[in-house]
């Protein structure tokens, strides 16, 4: 059971690109600031600097200061979040979760689906390897609602397919022969966590699962 330790570099990119955003608020800052300064120095005593003129330059400084504070916070933020994030993805390995998606494990003999059509009818299930390449292809009987599709992995040509990961595709029709759409769901357990990217993806073997489409999650005691 491994966990990629990759959550540093997700964030020190974050840290870096806000950090940047920061050093160009800061810079023009302090550019504002030496210009209204050396503006002043230089004013004509015979010809002031124009009263409204000036009041508009503060209001400049002051908006210009309190971005330069709202960014602090974001960052301070961003960081919490990412934390938390990471800290709750973490928590999901050792559980079995169930999520949207085609591809499962073909494990000791035994690989599964929820499927759910919205009325009762038949289908054509296609399996295919990690390859792309047609495994097996049948014909079954479905009814309305959820139900689970075992495969013991039993090709066309009667052969024991070696376990791995395996895509499922369900051709549907209803009793009147008009078609309609199958969803898939898989199950298994989480035994690593990649945080690589945008959000942090859950490892059931070589499969990922991006924590957003998580419907549930089951612990064993």
């Amino acid at each position: 059971m491994t966990v990629s330790n990759t959550s540093s570099s997700t964030a020190t990119t974050t840290s870096a690109t806000t950090v940047s955003g920061g050093a160009s608020i800061a810079n023009n800052f302090d550019q504002f600031l030496t210009l209204l300064t050396t503006q002043l120095k230089n004013q004509s005593p015979l010809d002031p600097l124009d009263t409204n003129q000036f009041t508009a330059q503060l209001v400049q400084f002051a908006g210009v200061e309190q971005q330069l504070k709202t960014n602090e916070t974001l960052t301070s933020l961003l960081s919490l979040n990412s934390a938390g994030t990471a800290t709750s993805a973490v928590g999901f390995i050792g559980s079995t979760i169930t999520a949207d998606g085609a591809t499962t494990r073909l494990e000791d003999g035994e690989a599964e689906w929820q499927v759910n059509v919205p009325r009762g009818g038949s289908a054509t299930i296609t399996i295919k390897n990690a390859n792309g390449s047609v495994v097996q292809t049948l014909t079954k009987s479905l009814v309305a609602g959820d139900q689970t599709y075992k495969w013991d992995g039993t090709t066309s040509t009667a052969q024991k397919a070696p376990d791995g990961e395996y895509t499922i595709t369900i051709d549907a029709k209803d009793t009147a022969g008009a078609a309609m759409t199958a969803t898939t769901k898989i199950s298994g357990v989480v035994d690593g966590v990649d945080f690589t990217g945008s959000i942090p993806t859950l490892k059931i073997g070589a499969i990922s699962v991006p924590i957003d489409q998580v419907k549930s999650v089951v612990r064993k005691s």
